[in-house]
């Protein structure tokens, strides 16, 4: 293992609202019941596997499962991941914060926002957060265009900049939509040549994820191996991930990356 390169692994928690982008309302009671299930598969694997992840939590989640927050935030990082995941107005970032903060009861200092849409950075300051991972530094037709903007972390005045990962020259991003679709190997491959260049690695899932989803009206790219297959294929990836770095949360990668920029 080599024991400089750092393994950022973080899930979203957010309301299971991803069938209403493809025309099919859902209840509250379901968007946070499906959610519920997926996270306490994903608890479950992390615990097996004592491994330390971030989680990003919007607010309006957190109030429906304050309990699981909170044994979540004994051995994890709580960030947040805005108030709801379908709205958005710059109040929610201060909201939010203090809203998972008294329910988790730790201090909250990183933002992802919903859909990886972009906010202001002086925005996301003001409100308190320390550092912000709402940029994928590619193209997602559809969703967004970021090849211009820097593939690696940094700063914006005092707030540290984490974009998800990719892999250099060609950008092929390392996040749960191509975790999903791709075979385990090249995604291992792409993970491999990414740590060599950076040491360090930015990846996320949604615990929606890993429970069962095909009842919903989704594209079978989003579907795909959805439940036991993809709690498998993580296992699989997180065991070997092991074999290349240490996992630690967001907020202590920030404290290293200030230690090493300070040398």
């Amino acid at each position: 293992m080599n024991s400089n390169n750092s393994i950022l692994l973080s899930f979203d928690i957010e309301e299971f609202d991803i069938p209403e982008e493809y025309g099919q309302p859902l209840a509250e009671d379901i968007k946070f019941e499906i959610s519920r299930r997926g996270l306490s598969n994903v608890m479950s694997l992390l615990e097996r596997l004592d491994i330390s992840a971030t989680f990003f939590v919007t607010a309006n989640y957190a109030m429906r499962d304050r309990d699981t927050i909170q044994k979540l935030s004994k051995h994890h990082e709580i960030a947040s991941h805005g108030f709801y995941h379908s709205q958005f107005c710059l109040n929610d970032l201060h909201k939010s914060k203090q809203t998972l903060e008294e329910i988790a009861g730790t201090k909250v200092t990183g933002f992802r926002m919903a859909r990886l849409q972009p906010v202001e950075d002086i925005e996301i300051e003001k409100a308190g957060y320390e550092y912000n991972s709402s940029m994928n530094p590619t193209y997602i037709p559809g969703r967004y265009n970021n090849l211009s903007k820097p593939r690696t972390a940094y700063y914006t005045n005092k707030l540290l900049n984490l974009p998800i990962s990719v892999t250099p020259a060609i950008r092929f991003p390392l996040f749960w939509l191509s975790f999903k679709n791709f075979p385990l190997p090249a995604i291992q491959l792409a993970t491999k040549i990414t740590l060599e260049t950076d040491s360090y690695l930015n990846i996320y899932f949604h615990p929606w994820e890993f429970t069962d989803i095909s009842q919903f009206k989704l594209p079978g790219y989003v579907k795909k191996d959805a439940g036991d297959k993809m709690l498998d294929k993580l296992e699989k990836y997180i065991t070997w991930l092991k074999t290349q770095g240490q996992f630690i949360t967001v907020s202590e990668f920030k404290q290293n990356f200030i230690k090493h920029e300070n040398i």
